[in-house]
């Protein structure tokens, strides 16, 4: 994590120009997750892992 923004936080693969912006609430709707994942292009297991699920 880069910095938080608002209800929001900025992540930034190492190495990479990529940056994720991410909601930071308890839920995040189905959709929103689904576009996240593919926007890490990670896989949702290594996604998951990353996130501590």
């Amino acid at each position: 994590m880069v910095r938080p923004r608002g209800s929001h936080m900025i992540l930034v693969k190492k190495g990479g120009m990529a940056t994720l912006s991410v909601p930071d609430h308890k839920e995040v709707a189905k959709g929103t997750l689904r576009s996240l994942i593919r926007a890490s292009n990670l896989t949702t297991e290594e996604f998951l892992k990353l996130a501590g699920r």
